[in-house]
């Protein structure tokens, strides 16, 4: 009896821990992996390519059984009235008959320039070009839920600054007016400091909808509903300074190495040399066997409809030999069509490698960037907080304006959220040129 409280105690651990472990049950905030991995396992884009990825594997399948022999039955019936020839006997007769045939055929075709051959390679370069389309497409998604997940860190922290600047801005307007009402300050002086709560309430909501605006971007790139609630995890307070930027160039050369999109760009150029050994395989003879058994009834003959199906059983095996001679320059243009999709498919190559030294260039550019700016805005916001605590110890004194102490909140302002910028900047270069080199995209 006490064994099975203990059974549904443990069933329900496993039941909170499951919850737990799963981002949709909203019981934690999402990590960048837990937005990877279901991303991966739910985005339309990546299940679109899947698909196509699956419909080039039943056409490599097709090819291949393309060599085997065909077989086929046919069954007809046919009536006939006055003089004609007997379908079954072969007779000339003047009367009506009846006549039944029945029969299989088959046939393979045994040479045919080598084209079946060459489309079942080309099918498989086929099948392995898409399984890369598949990766391509997921490291695409990846590294946009990298810049989504990026830029909603830099939004609620941009909130953070926003809510700060309205809650001084609030106070500064509770001691204007009591300065005011004192008759210590002008009523512009109260004024500018309204004023200013009003643009910082602005640059809070502006805030709160970009942090919004991002969220939705992320949870179309998850597939979620949009009715689910969606946080994520804050970094553990990691920045970039200090940290070794690789050599562009090694980058690349990485990335050449290792990326989908190049190497699917190469196996582009392999399906069209494919396409031109199938298209020259036009010129060349085709052989083929083909067989049929057969037999059949007639109304003409007297025995019975049994009898008449084993009298007439026949067997016929032949070969069949195609020579084209004139093909209206079908072929001709089919090998010249396939010349010309070698050449688009190695510009291909050389449009996709210039691409992605584009893109790594880049983020090489942008990574370098916002590893020098990180430190300057960092000093920059450091110095504008000094600044600006000073400015509000005066204005308490009241040694300083209204319109000073706005300026100086603006200043801090600015510089908290170009440190803020410079920081994500660089976090999110970082770890694309990590990427490029063939790690996994974890913050």
């Amino acid at each position: 009896m006490k064994i099975q409280p203990l059974a549904v105690f443990l069933v329900l651990c496993l039941s909170v821990s499951a919850q737990e472990n799963d981002p949709t049950s909203g019981r934690r905030a999402w990590s960048l992996e837990d937005c990877i991995t279901y991303a991966l396992e739910n985005n339309i884009s990546i299940k679109q390519v899947e698909l196509d990825k699956n419909g080039s594997e039943e056409n490599l399948k097709q090819s291949k059984y393309a060599k085997l022999p065909n077989l086929s039955s046919s069954t007809s019936q046919s009536f006939s009235w006055g003089s004609t020839i007997d379908p079954i006997t072969s007779d000339f007769v003047s009367q009506q008959i009846s006549a039944t045939n029945v029969g299989l055929n088959t046939s393979v075709t045994l040479y045919n320039g080598n084209q079946l051959s060459n489309t079942v390679s080309q099918n498989r370069l086929m099948v392995e070009q898409n399984e890369l389309y598949v990766q391509e497409t997921r490291n695409n998604i990846s590294l946009s839920i990298l810049e989504a997940y990026v830029q909603i860190l830099y939004n609620k922290e941009s909130i953070e600054v926003a809510q700060n600047n309205l809650d001084a801005s609030e106070k500064e307007v509770e001691r204007a007016r009591a300065r005011l009402d004192a008759g210590t300050i002008a009523m512009i002086d109260y004024t500018d400091a309204l004023s200013q709560a009003a643009t910082n309430r602005t640059n809070l909501i502006s805030a709160k909808n970009g942090y919004a605006q991002q969220i939705i971007a992320l949870k179309q790139l998850l597939e979620l509903d949009p009715t689910i609630e969606l946080d994520i995890q804050p970094l553990d307070n990691r920045l970039l300074e200090g940290q070794l930027i690789p050599s562009k160039q090694d980058v690349y050369e990485n990335a050449v190495a290792r990326m989908p999109e190049i190497k699917a760009s190469e196996m582009g150029t392999a399906i069209s040399e494919k396409e031109l050994d199938i298209a020259k395989g036009g010129f060349l003879p085709t052989l083929s066997l083909t067989g049929s058994l057969g037999s059949g009834y007639t109304s003409t003959n007297d025995l019975t409809f049994t009898d008449q199906l084993d009298v007439n059983f026949n067997q016929r095996l032949g070969l069949s030999l195609n020579v084209p001679i004139f093909s209206r320059y079908q072929n001709k243009a089919q090998v010249a069509n396939a010349k010309i999709g070698i050449e688009q498919s190695k510009l291909q190559l050389q449009s996709a490698k210039k691409e992605l030294y584009q893109k790594i260039e880049t983020a090489w550019q942008n990574a370098v960037s916002a590893q020098e700016q990180v430190e300057a805005s960092r000093a920059a916001k450091e110095a504008a907080e000094e600044s600006y605590k000073l400015a509000q110890r005066k204005y308490e004194l009241n040694a300083l304006s209204t319109t000073d102490l706005v300026v100086s909140q603006n200043t801090y302002t600015n510089a908290r959220l170009a440190y803020l910028q410079a920081k994500y900047l660089g976090i999110l270069y970082s770890e694309l040129l990590d990427f490029y080199q063939g790690n996994e995209i974890k913050l």
